[in-house]
C-alpha cells in the first residue's frame, strides 16, 4: 500500500523546525531528505528514521523495524508523530550524525 500524500504533508510540516526538508516520491513511496541527504522513509504511511547511535540515546527505547521487505530495520516513529518539538529535535540529532552523501559521478560524454 503507498502513502498517501496527506499523511507526507503532515510529516513534512511537523518536522518543518528541523530545516530544508523535502520529500521526493521514490518507488511507490516517499524518501524524506535534508540538503540531498536523505534520513528518513515513509512507507505504508508509517515513519522510518535511519538508526544512528545518537538517535537511539535520544529516543531510549527505539522501535525497529523495515520499512519494507528485505530494508535494514530502522527506527519506526509512532506515538512521537504529534510532537513537533521532539520530532524536529530527532530529525537534527540524526543528520548531525549522518555522513555527507558521496558526490555522483559525472557521466562520460560518448564521441
Amino acid at each position: 500500500m503507498a502513502s498517501d500524500q496527506s499523511f507526507v504533508d503532515f510529516i513534512i510540516d511537523q518536522i518543518e523546525n528541523a530545516g530544508e526538508i523535502k520529500a521526493k516520491k521514490m518507488f511507490g513511496e516517499f524518501g524524506v531528505f535534508s540538503n540531498k541527504k536523505i534520513f528518513a522513509l515513509i512507507c505504508d504511511n508509517k515513519l522510518f528514521i535511519k538508526p544512528t547511535e545518537a538517535g537511539r540515546i535520544f529516543i531510549k527505547t527505539p522501535v525497529e523495524a523495515p520499512p519494507y521487505p528485505g530494508a535494514k530495520s530502522s527506527f519506526l516513529i509512532d506515538e512521537k508523530l504529534e510532537d513537533r518539538e521532539w520530532l524536529s529535535n530527532l530529525v537534527r540529532i540524526t543528520l548531525a550524525e549522518l555522513p555527507e552523501p558521496k558526490p555522483k559521478k559525472k557521466k562520460k560524454k560518448k564521441e
